[in-house]
């Protein structure tokens, strides 16, 4: 895992891109800078388009507009046979420029993308930037637009050939552990395979509840399904959510945990 890069892409989708708010020029440059890093690491990449209504998204109006699902799969790559999720949104909260929600799960993704192009997972890893995971109302009909949409486009095999998903959200604060959640009983069996690849290399985890991020819209489909991150800190759909919240060594933990998990048979 190489974390440094990690940071600088925490830095460049941050501070050079800054807010990217789900249908802004800022999200489609953050979208065109994934596209890029995957297709330069050998994977076969797409986009599609994700529909987005007009509303409210953290006390900021939003029109409506597409945003993007950017995809990127291995040579050969079957969504018929087993495989996993690595997923982590792209988007942000009009207001915020996302250092911690979510360039720290963007940037932990793109280092795992690199470290699977050398070196093949247990399963084939299937990794997505989710467009529109903010919310623009209340209530879960107006959240997860880009996971929800994808899953709601699978076919029945292609759901059951997923064996896990694992959501990077927030995962750069500073802290001891690294959070481990589910939100339903679905994610029980890879909750608990994610905390043994860290205690294997000994990284400490907590567990909890959670709905707000894409693992959700999986675990609806009764696909398994886990979030890594969500350490509270002030600058949370502010201003303040700058470099400066997220933490190298946060990320390090975060990247080896999920590296770790992904050697292991599912």
């Amino acid at each position: 895992m190489n974390a440094p890069a990690a940071l600088r892409d925490v830095r460049h989708l941050a501070s050079d891109i800054g807010p990217r708010e789900a249908t802004s020029r800022n999200f489609a440059e953050a979208a065109a800078f994934v596209e890029t890093r995957f297709e330069r690491l050998g994977y076969d990449v797409r986009r599609t388009k994700v529909r987005v209504p007009s509303g409210t998204s953290w006390g900021t109006p939003v029109r409506r507009g597409t945003s993007l699902n950017v995809i990127a799969e291995p040579d050969g790559f079957d969504a018929s046979k087993p495989h996993v999720v690595i997923g982590a949104h792209l988007d942000t909260v009009p207001v915020a420029p996302g250092a911690e929600d979510n360039a720290s799960g963007i940037a932990v993704m793109l280092q795992l993308a690199a470290m699977v192009s050398q070196q093949p997972a247990a399963l084939p890893v299937q990794f997505i930037a989710f467009g529109a995971e903010e919310p623009r109302g209340s209530g879960d009909a107006l959240h997860h637009f880009g996971s929800r949409q994808h899953v709601a486009g699978l076919s029945r095999s292609e759901r059951r050939a997923i064996k896990a998903m694992v959501a990077l959200d927030r995962v750069g604060v500073p802290a001891s552990y690294v959070p481990v959640c589910t939100a339903n009983s679905h994610g029980n069996r890879v909750r608990d395979a994610v905390r043994a690849a860290a205690r294997r290399t000994d990284i400490a985890t907590r567990t909890c509840t959670n709905y707000a991020s894409d693992h959700w819209s999986y675990a609806k489909a009764g696909i398994a399904a886990v979030r890594l991150g969500s350490i509270p800190y002030a600058g949370y759909h502010s201003r303040g959510d700058v470099p400066s919240v997220v933490a190298q060594r946060q990320l390090d933990r975060v990247g080896r945990t999920v590296w770790a998990w992904l050697q292991t048979p599912n």
